[in-house]
């Protein structure tokens, strides 16, 4: 329940639709928004497609969203210690299937999107060179605004996210002690086999 509730808000965020004020020099978060207006208006466009076809919003996703998602970078903090001890063909078979599994559970949310509305507040610089945290508010009416935030970093090719942190809680880390205990008790290849049936059931 919780990771469908966590992933449902990454959908809502990735949904803002209002407006926001960006200096020229916060990139960051104004390729949060446009990658936001982006995913809506498409959806929105191709909505009736969609309804007859649930499948086709998979492409959407992949195509709009995917690429501002360092995915490598995801799974390797989902693991921890235990992404040295893969090989190169068990990362790429761990990064596919993680994936897969987001982009399922960002799916299933995006399609019951309902209006909520998105607050952008000033971007914060991260822990580490060339970082930062775009801080948003999910707001609903009747309740408390829930803290979302995007981790980003810059390594020379654009802002990518590698982690989103809802009410103190971090993505990579909610995962990292489920990926802990599946390598623990059926190892890596039992990781893979488990996200391969989280997959081919639709679970997220």
């Amino acid at each position: 329940m919780y990771r469908r509730n966590f992933l449902l808000l990454v959908a809502l965020m990735s949904l803002a639709t209002g407006a926001a004020a960006f200096a020229a020099s916060d990139e960051a978060t104004a390729l949060v928004q446009r990658t936001s207006e982006r995913m809506l208006s498409t959806l929105q466009a191709r909505r009736a497609e969609v309804d007859r076809n649930p499948a086709l919003i998979y492409g959407m996703i992949d195509s709009i969203l995917a690429p501002h998602f360092d995915f490598e970078r995801i799974t390797q903090g989902a693991l921890g210690q235990h992404w040295r001890e893969a090989t190169a063909d068990q990362k790429r078979q761990l990064v596919n299937g993680f994936k897969q599994v987001l982009v399922r559970t960002y799916a299933r949310s995006l399609l019951s999107y309902s209006g909520q509305e998105i607050r952008y507040l000033p971007v914060k610089p991260g822990s580490k060179a060339n970082t930062v945290t775009v801080s948003t508010e999910v707001r609903d009416r009747g309740a408390a605004p829930i803290p979302v935030d995007y981790r980003m970093y810059n390594g020379g090719g654009g802002w990518k996210v590698y982690d989103v942190v809802i009410n103190n809680a971090s993505l990579v880390g909610n995962y990292r002690s489920s990926f802990d205990t599946e390598i623990r008790q059926k190892g890596i290849d039992g990781l893979i086999s488990k996200l391969g049936d989280m997959n081919s059931k639709g679970q997220g």
